[in-house]
């Protein structure tokens, strides 16, 4: 197992990533970064601006470091309130690495897409993975632009760069960080201690979604699969479950009767509207077997069977 940095670990998918990475290789193999300190101390951790070239190159060179997941960036929902700055960290930090990886210094790359490279002319239902992509958000300008780049660095200069387009994600470990998707968070959070939810989303909304323990299976399933078997060198369609708020709403009801939920969509609203409502994920089952195990019912039964258990409460739930 060669050494492996992440950078952006105090992250949402960050923080189980690095959990897992460690499970399964050893605490030493993986090393932390991030931009802000970890809650909890952690000896095998570095503080790591990753706008910072300069630094990205030294860490790499005294720890060894051969492969990068980089889990860096500003969402979608935060994006849109500092459009200049999410362009340039998200940009800066992805060729940081690409050209870091184009000099030797890193021998195999993760880089995340999203579902946010999509946008109101793609098709909506079982959107493929070869079709219309014209995004009006700038985080998924700069996804796409990436995509386009990691390509570009694969073909031109052999450099290992694999990628997922993230759907949401649903985490019961972290909470979300400023995107379009983060209500089938917050709702748990909501249901356990208020019993009532306000929904930035309209109730008949359909998106995208994926429980983190398959994210995270996903991530590493791509870097562990044999180079020669990726076809696609810009990111892979990964599916999960869809569903709207109201379907969300309606699965936790059958756990928590007295839940209610209200609807107040915002400017989130917009860019759920141009975003697919189903994936076809077809390519990335054929060339390295990826297939999602939760569904709705699975996804919220653990859900909230740990966050009842993070807030002390007898829930009285029947799981």
């Amino acid at each position: 197992m060669a050494k492996t940095l992440i950078i952006g670990s105090n992250g949402q998918i960050g923080t189980d990533l690095l959990n897992e990475l460690r499970l399964i290789y050893g605490n030493e193999q993986i090393l932390a970064s991030d931009i802000r300190e970890p809650e909890n101390f952690d000896h095998n951790f570095v503080h790591l601006d990753a706008t910072d070239s300069k630094a990205v190159k030294q860490v790499l060179i005294d720890h060894q470091i051969e492969e990068v997941y980089l889990m860096a960036a500003i969402l979608s929902a935060n994006a849109e309130k500092m459009p200049t700055k999410a362009w340039d960290i998200n940009m800066q930090v992805l060729f940081n690495v690409l050209e870091l990886a184009k000099e030797g210094y890193i021998k195999k790359l993760f880089w995340p897409s999203s579902i946010a490279v999509f946008g109101p002319h793609t098709p909506r239902i079982d959107t493929p993975q070869y079709t219309i992509m014209d995004p009006n958000t700038v985080y998924g300008i700069s996804k796409l632009a990436g995509e386009r780049w990691i390509e570009y660095y694969r073909e031109h200069y052999d450099v290992d760069v694999r990628s997922v387009r993230y759907p949401g994600i649903i985490s019961w470990k972290t909470m979300p960080g400023g995107g379009t998707t983060d209500y089938a968070v917050e709702i748990f959070h909501e249901a356990l201690t208020k019993g009532h939810y306000t929904s930035f989303l309209a109730a008949n909304t359909r998106l995208p979604m994926m429980y983190m323990p398959d994210a995270i299976r996903a991530t590493i399933k791509i870097m562990e699969a044999d180079k020669n078997q990726l076809r696609i060198h810009n990111s892979y369609n990964i599916a999960g479950i869809s569903f709207t708020p109201q379907e969300l709403a309606q699965s936790i009801q059958n756990y928590i009767p007295d839940f209610s939920i209200d609807y107040q969509p915002d400017f989130r609203q917009a860019i759920a509207e141009s975003w697919p409502e189903s994936i076809d994920d077809r390519m990335a089952f054929k060339d390295w077997h990826w297939h999602h195990q939760y569904d709705l019912e699975t996804m919220v039964k653990d859900m909230l069977m740990h966050l009842s258990e993070k807030y002390h409460k007898e829930a009285g739930f029947i799981f």
